[in-house]
């Protein structure tokens, strides 16, 4: 058969990313699903972004990443969340057209150089002296390879449950991958049991939206792409919000035992921050209610989602707990709620760039590591074909730091900390998310993604001129002087703040916490006509400056712990005043320099100080893997 620089093994949101990624950067890519028809598919919610999401698919978009731009073209209905809160949470969100998303990935994927599809289910894996050479169909077709990146999401040896019915297979319906996970744990790689789920979808008639509460897109839309220009995106749905009542709950405990959850029938670990609407109400039972968002799939079909309300249990309790929800008394279910099982692998087995430790050139990404959603999937996919076609190229590895992005401190999470549950991004998980914001990411990255040669050079002109913009307006408000006028003052006063009784710079204004930078325009004649990204710019920049300072200086810090390498393949055993759960945790996870080992679980500040002083003593006397520090 064909030969191949990179193989992608999935076609989901982390498979998309990581072929485009390797294919545009010049290496001969193929990526291979078990159905042409599911490339993209969303079969939880078909929606894209959210909490901390929002931010990792700016994220992708800044580095070059595809997620951002069809979810602007596929769109139904775009929301801000967190807008009550300052920008670090800001988190952009919008409700997707399923099936206009899967065509358009494909379309893109159809569409790229250097790329090929291939409908195939992969089964075996071929190495030689620890390195992978090849990837074999379920028809017996052999791929040489250099490097294979597993994609597989919820697939491999997929278990769907309702009640006490078990069915082989993966999500909506679509054939289980098998034969790969024997494969894999051939290899030496651990694998283990997870669980997800998904709610039922509805017919769109059978609902009484007139009871249930709207709710309204915002305007004007914020794309996910800085590529995507603002002007004519609109929403075209309302989505609409529901409540479970007592009714509901009762009859979700009277059926405890027919879950599949508490029969002890499900072994996989289940996501602890997207529970199933049985779990929240045993988890959360002083609650009289729980919320459920009604949201369409799509425009070309009746069917709606019912966000909130995932569940196992049984046909008949799942139709019997959705019609006692107010609005759903006449409510038909088109796809039954389930709960599905499949096998994921240890993160702790990738290093930073997502290969195996273990085997040269096998990389992973997506549910297959242990997350949890799209975007999460998409973020690693992006970073696995990057470093699996630098590789390739002899070039050198492509990491973030925890600093620099969420992508970073996805990946150090899960290759440092581990996770014990499917994983998912936070905005509390980074400890520099004030740094870390949506609205900045291109700021951080888009520099890095033309670098690598994934901007195009009319992008990187556009994202300098952007740059350019912000400079100049920010040094212009630090020179403007207002004096005290009254409708100033008066303005001024209605926002809360003192009014002026002498001069004043307008960046100073600015900083004021009531007073934003458009409400200075009416007294600013001499203000440009500027794009309004780079209004908002100007405006974050200058009202949270102390704290963005107070960061860059924590930034430093933890850089300086990072440029502290460790020296590979370092049996801890030999590092004396090390605990014996720091050796442990340490000999395992082999972390590539003092920062990291500081944040796996178990290596105390102590551990950290021994770690320290070994390396003072290795400078000029190499040993135990040399001088690296």
């Amino acid at each position: 058969m064909d030969e191949y620089d990179v193989a992608v093994i999935g076609a989901g949101h982390a498979g998309i990313e990581a072929a485009l990624a390797a294919a545009r950067l010049g290496v001969k890519t193929a990526i291979f699903t078990m159905s042409l028809d599911a490339i993209g598919n969303m079969p939880c919610n078909p929606s894209i972004g959210g909490t901390a999401k929002g931010h990792l698919v700016r994220e992708i978009d800044a580095l070059g990443g595809e997620m951002g731009k069809a979810a602007d073209a596929t769109f139904l209905q775009s929301r801000m969340l967190n807008r009550g809160k300052g920008p670090a949470v800001h988190s952009l969100r919008v409700q997707s057209d399923r099936e206009r998303y899967h065509v358009e990935m494909k379309q893109r994927l159809e569409k790229q150089k250097n790329l090929d599809i291939i409908q195939a289910e992969i089964v075996d894996l071929q190495t030689e002296e620890g390195k992978i050479t090849g990837i074999v169909t379920a028809l017996g077709a052999v791929y040489h390879v250099k490097a294979a990146i597993i994609c597989s999401g919820t697939f491999l040896n997929g278990k769907i449950y309702v009640g006490d019915r078990c069915i082989e297979s993966g999500p909506d319906g679509l054939h289980a991958a098998h034969g790969l996970s024997e494969a894999l744990v051939k290899l030496g790689l651990p694998l283990r049991r997870f669980k997800t789920g998904t709610p039922a979808r509805v017919r769109r008639d059978s609902i009484n939206y007139e009871v249930l509460e709207v709710q309204e897109g915002d305007m004007p839309i914020v794309p996910f792409s800085f590529e995507t220009p603002r002007e004519g995106l609109e929403n075209q749905v309302v989505c609409h919000i529901a409540y479970t009542n007592e009714k509901t709950h009762e009859i979700i405990r009277a059926n405890l035992h027919r879950s599949p959850l508490y029969g002890g029938i499900i072994d996989g670990v289940g996501p602890r921050y997207c529970p199933s609407i049985e779990d929240k109400v045993v988890r959360f039972a002083e609650k009289p209610r729980h919320q459920t968002f009604v949201e369409p799939c799509g425009m070309e079909t009746e069917e709606m989602y019912l966000q909130g309300l995932s569940s196992s249990l049984p046909e008949d309790v799942q139709l019997a707990l959705y019609r006692s929800i107010v609005g759903f008394e006449n409510i038909k279910i088109m796809r039954n709620a389930y709960a599905i099982e499949y096998d994921c692998v240890d993160p702790l087995e990738l290093q930073a760039t997502l290969e195996f430790k273990k085997v040269e050139g096998l990389y992973g990404a997506g549910q297959f590591n242990g997350t949890s959603g799209y975007e999460e999937a998409a973020a690693q996919g992006l970073m696995a074909g990057i470093n699996a076609a630098r590789k390739i190229q002899g070039k050198s590895a492509f990491t973030l730091d925890r600093a620099s992005s969420y992508i970073g401190t996805l990946i150090d999470d899960l290759i440092t900390k581990g996770c014990m549950d499917p994983y998912r991004m936070m905005t509390s998980r980074s400890e520099y998310r004030l740094l870390l914001r949506q609205d900045n990411a291109d700021q951080r990255l888009t520099p890095l993604g033309y670098e690598l040669g994934l901007i195009s050079e009319e992008r990187w002109k556009a994202y300098l001129q952007k740059q350019e913009l912000i400079q100049q307006e920010i040094e212009r408000v630090q020179k403007l002087t207002f004096g005290p006028m009254p409708e100033l003052s008066a303005m001024l006063e209605s926002k809360g703040t003192a009014p002026l009784s002498t001069g004043v710079h307008c960046a100073d204004l600015i900083r004021r916490p009531q007073v934003g930078y458009e409400d200075l325009a009416p007294f600013d004649p001499e203000r440009p006509e500027l794009p309004w990204d780079v209004k908002e710019q100007v405006e974050i920049q200058l009202k949270y400056e102390g704290y963005i300072s107070k960061q860059i200086a924590q930034v430093e810090h933890m850089r300086r712990l990072e440029n502290k390498e460790l020296p590979e393949n370092l049996d801890y055993n030999t590092v004396r005043g090390l605990r014996l759960e720091a050796i442990e945790k340490l000999n395992r996870i082999q972390p590539a320099n003092i920062g990291q080992a500081s944040r796996i679980s178990g290596v105390s500040p102590a551990d950290v100080s021994v770690l320290l002083i070994y390396l003072e003593q290795l400078k000029g006397y190499p040993q135990g893997g040399g001088e690296k520090a």
